[in-house]
């Protein structure tokens, strides 16, 4: 498959018409990474911004006094170093290939400087990207909602509405 294709394909690029894909293309570069291979780490620079094609990638943080926690598990469609794109480059989490995984791979600074320049595409990629971090907003916070589940019954957790169905302020 070309690349081209692989692009196009891909959830996150889905949509995006012809003329601004073959504008990706240019900077494109495919990436395979083997089955334990660590993508980047936290906490130092990594100036790739990655679209999972194909694959799975466990997302590790360092926790004090509890050491390296697997916070989330992503996968194809999903984004990975985004602050590649929009931050500094520096990693918020450790990545580490699950099994053999496959990424579209886009220099952060290059990537960055054609959104800026061609507002059409910085408008498509930062608005999949503001619904990905969404989407893993949310998973982070039904993870954060079952570990502390862990430790605290529900039973015990005041319900914000009372019997009427009335919010409760």
């Amino acid at each position: 498959m070309s690349l081209f294709n692989t692009i196009s394909d891909c959830d996150f690029l889905r949509g995006m018409p012809q003329a601004l894909l073959e504008r990706l293309v240019q900077i494109a570069q495919p990436c395979t990474y083997a089955p334990g291979t660590i993508l980047f780490l936290e906490g130092r620079q990594h100036a790739l911004f990655h679209v999972i094609t194909a694959g799975h990638v466990r997302l590790d943080m360092l926790v004090p006094r509890r050491g390296k926690i697997p916070i989330l598990t992503v996968g194809a469609g999903d984004v990975l170093a985004w602050s590649a794109l929009i931050g500094n480059g520096t990693m918020t989490a450790t990545a580490v290939a699950l099994e053999p995984v496959q990424t579209i791979a886009f220099a952060g600074d290059q990537l960055k400087q054609l959104c800026e320049t061609e507002h059409e595409i910085g408008y498509f990629v930062m608005r999949q990207l503001s619904s990905a971090l969404s989407r893993r907003l949310v998973a982070t916070r039904l993870q954060q909602l079952d570990l502390f589940a862990e430790d605290f019954p529900m039973s015990d957790v005041p319900s914000p509405l009372s019997r009427s169905g009335d919010l409760q302020c």
